[in-house]
C-alpha cells in the first residue's frame, strides 16, 4: 500500500468537545493503521494518511459511536472558547449556544464552503470571532454579532452588525446572514467580500 493514495478523515466535534469513547477508538485506529492525529484549528479531530482503500474500514467503528464526519455542504460547526463553566471571565455556556445553532440549522443542506462561525463567552474573543465570517460575543446585556472577518495572508477584521441582542435574535441574524451569503455566492466566498454589497442586510453598529 506504500504507493496508494492517502487522505484525511475529519471527525466533527460540536462544542469543541471530544467524547472519551471516540478519543479512545481514534487512538486505537491510529495505532492499528499507523495514522497521525491532528486537532484542527476548527476544533475537530483529523486522522492523517489514511489509505484510500481503508476509508470505510476506519470510519465504521467511529460511526458506530455516533461520530459525524466532515463533508461538503454540511452546516459549519461553530468554533467556541471553553465557556463560563471553565473560565472566570465567561458569561455563557458556549457549547450550549453552539448546540442550539446546530439544532436550528440541522435540516439545512448545501451550505457554501469556507463559511466560519465563532462564539466567544466574553469580549476577549478567544475563539477568533474577529477573524471569522460570523462572530458571536456574549456581553452583560446579551450578545454582539460580528460579520466579515477572515485570517490568512491578508486578514480582515470583522464588523459589528448587532449589539446587545437576545439569543433568539442571534439565531434570526444568522438566518438572515446565511441566506444572504447563499444568495450572493456561487461556490465559496468569505463574508467580508459581501459587506459593501448594497443589499447587505445589516449596517455597522458602533
Amino acid at each position: 500500500m506504500s504507493n496508494e493514495e492517502k487522505v484525511s478523515i475529519t471527525v466533527l466535534l460540536p462544542g469543541g468537545r471530544l467524547p472519551l469513547d471516540i478519543m479512545d477508538t481514534a487512538l486505537q485506529i491510529a495505532r492499528k493503521y499507523n495514522l497521525g492525529i491532528y486537532l484542527s484549528t476548527l476544533q475537530n479531530l483529523r486522522l492523517l494518511d489514511v489509505p484510500l482503500s481503508l476509508v470505510d474500514e476506519v470510519k465504521k467503528p467511529l460511526a458506530a459511536l455516533g461520530a459525524d464526519f466532515k463533508a461538503a455542504g454540511k452546516f459549519p460547526i461553530p468554533r467556541v472558547c471553553v465557556g463560563r463553566d471553565h473560565c472566570k471571565l465567561g458569561l455563557i455556556d458556549t457549547s450550549d449556544l453552539s448546540g442550539k445553532i446546530l439544532s436550528h440549522f440541522a435540516g439545512r443542506k448545501n451550505t457554501k464552503a469556507k463559511l466560519k462561525i465563532a462564539i466567544a463567552a466574553c469580549a476577549l474573543g478567544c475563539s477568533g470571532i474577529g477573524t471569522s465570517d460570523i462572530g458571536i460575543v456574549a456581553t452583560r446585556n446579551g450578545y454582539d454579532v460580528y460579520a466579515g472577518g477572515k485570517g490568512g495572508t491578508h486578514p480582515k477584521s470583522s464588523r459589528r452588525i448587532r449589539k446587545d441582542v437576545s439569543e433568539d435574535e442571534v439565531i434570526r441574524t444568522l438566518d438572515t446572514l446565511i441566506e444572504f451569503h447563499d444568495l450572493k455566492t456561487a461556490t465559496k466566498q468569505r463574508m467580508y467580500k459581501l459587506l459593501d454589497d448594497p443589499d447587505f442586510p445589516f449596517a455597522e453598529t458602533e
